[in-house]
């Protein structure tokens, strides 16, 4: 088998024509936007995924600048996401960040070779079914985690998995921080209200216009900050926790490699690429309905690849396209993955010269803002509208959804990918029919009953239908069978390996088959497995008179 042909080209090489200083500056302006809403999320993605704080701020700036550098889309904005925090979290806990680095590089290795072997297009065909059921188990998990910062809980390490999250909060209720709790309510509501309220306010007052461009996290992030400074309130920052953040980046961190923590990372390493991968091109096509675009997925792959691959040894965490900071910078008139650049420009800058203030940063504030994310990340109204469809798709999503939240997100995309694929077999091979043609549709046949038999074929002849070609030598017809496969849009090896048994057992009772309407994929299986080649030329004909006037000649 020949390898694709490799093509790499990022859409920043359009860049080389008609990019002007007026694009340059929507760019820009894009960008600063973006740094905006990706500065608090950054961090508190890291935390929420058992890292420190600059691990996400790390993974914004040097995966954000590669995804959009090297990128197959205009505007896609690449960093941490909310869909890794599960996912991360287990890593950790289960075994270290030392092979969490070595989980996402190998992660990235996986999501190069897709994109090389143009599988992008492959990842769109996941079921919504398993994507709904998976991204609304995820937000779930997402909240309940941010339940110990919220409300100021003090425990020991908390455990990944759903049962254990829930008893060690259960256990730590006695220590509930009334002040943590209030700060976490107020920046709450404050990002509630400034997001239901700002577009409202703009509207009526066009000077304050500017303020709509400032998320309501990055608001509730610095008035909780400067409370806690002000007021001395006694709940947990970066500071008391991590001991603030550094102002530069990690210098390279080489992990020690060996092919027993490959081998135990397999699963890991897969689920990150997988989930990579449809969570990016996801939000990559999102974006091309708000700017009118079209982007190369597998470009998209090639550059997630590099920047997972980059990001590690740096001390960051997965990488992947984020839906709410793609769609802010195409809403915010970005043209270009400049904007993508500048946006991680703009948050080393923010590392360098004013990580001190970071220290004041309380972790409830971070909660709220998570618990804001998880929300809005879900597709709560998926639920209500399940009874718009049949039994097997609820099925899919609500054992997703369950799977994801009680047992692990692995073990649910697996058991949805697998109950999809078993309901697609099964509502194919439905469809997929054999009906017998009679002298009222083919007046040829009009007295010859019991001479000459003809069935047509609907659908796809595959592995899940053969049963429909399995008996059709027993209906016994004296001189010809006749098999119409005009209406058979595919048939697959198996389909062909039915047609080879029945071509025999003609054979062997001294049965003539004649075969009419093989066209496009049925013809070349056909051709390729040696189905035509067992026939006689004058037994494969293109339509139905013409087969029946070949069997009736026999007859005759």
């Amino acid at each position: 088998m020949a390898l694709p042909h490799f093509q790499f080209r990022p859409r920043l090489a359009e860049l080389a024509s008609g990019y002007d200083g007026a694009r340059l500056a929507r760019d820009i302006g894009a960008g600063l936007t973006v740094a905006a809403v990706a500065l608090p999320l950054a961090m508190a993605f890291a935390i929420a995924s058992g890292l420190k704080p600059e691990a996400g701020l790390v993974t914004a700036i040097i995966g954000g600048f590669l995804i959009s550098a090297l990128g197959g889309s205009r505007v896609q904005i690449g960093g941490p996401a909310g869909a890794f925090i599960v996912i991360v979290y287990g890593i950790v806990e289960r075994y270290g960040v030392a092979n969490l680095v070595l989980a996402t590089a190998m992660s990235g290795v996986l999501l190069f070779l897709m994109g090389w072997l143009k599988l992008g297009t492959l990842i769109r065909f996941v079921p919504v079914a398993v994507v709904i059921g998976f991204t609304n188990g995820i937000a779930v998990l997402i909240a309940i985690s941010q339940i110990r910062d919220f409300l100021g809980l003090v425990t020991g390490p908390v455990p990944a998995h759903f049962f254990g999250m829930l008893g060690v909060l259960a256990g730590a209720i006695d220590t509930l921080n009334v002040q943590a709790l209030a700060l976490a309510l107020a920046c709450l509501a404050l990002i509630v209200g400034w997001q239901a309220m700002m577009p409202k306010i703009c509207s009526k007052r066009p000077r304050f216009r500017v303020l709509a461009l400032v998320p309501g996290s990055v608001v509730a992030l610095l008035l909780a900050s400067v409370a806690v400074a002000a007021l001395g309130l006694q709940v947990d920052t970066i500071g008391s926790r991590f001991g603030g953040i550094p102002s530069s980046l990690p210098g390279l961190q080489w992990p020690v490699f060996s092919w027993d923590s490959a081998r135990l990372l397999v699963m890991p390493t897969l689920t990150l690429a997988v989930l990579g991968a449809i969570e990016s091109l996801l939000c990559a096509h999102v974006a091309d309905g708000i700017i009118g675009d079209r982007h190369d997925p597998n470009q998209e792959l090639m550059a997630q690849g590099i920047a997972n691959f980059v990001t590690p040894f740096f001390g960051g965490m997965p990488a992947t396209g984020t839906i709410a900071r793609t769609v802010t910078n195409a809403k915010s008139g970005a043209t270009s993955p400049v904007a993508g650049m500048v946006h991680a420009v703009a948050l080393l800058l923010v590392m360098l010269l004013a990580a001190p203030l970071a220290h004041h940063v309380p972790l409830a504030a971070l909660a709220a803002i998570l618990l804001f994310v998880a929300w809005n990340m879900g597709h709560w109204r998926a639920f209500w509208e399940l009874r718009q469809f049949r039994l097997p798709y609820r099925v899919s999503l609500l054992a997703v959804f369950v799977l994801t939240v009680v047992v692990d997100l692995t073990v649910a995309i697996e058991v949805g990918l697998f109950a999809a694929c078993i309901t697609f077999i099964y509502r194919i091979s439905s469809l997929s029919r054999c009906e017998r043609v009679d002298a009222r549709e083919a007046p040829l046949l009009q007295g010859k009953d019991g001479q000459v038999t003809v069935f047509r074929l609907y659908g796809a002849l595959f592995f899940g239908a053969t049963q429909l070609v399995d008996g059709l030598a027993q209906s016994r017809p004296s001189v010809a069978l006749v098999l119409d496969l005009k209406h058979i849009i595919y048939i697959d090896s198996s389909g062909a390996d039915s047609l080879l048994q029945l071509i025999r057992t003609c054979q062997k009772q001294r049965l003539r088959l004649v075969l009419c309407g093989l066209n496009h994929q049925p013809l070349d299986i056909a051709r390729r497995t040696g189905v035509l080649q067992l026939m006689a030329p004058v037994d494969l004909q293109p339509d139905l008179t013409a087969a029946l006037a070949v069997a009736l000649a026999q007859e005759a």
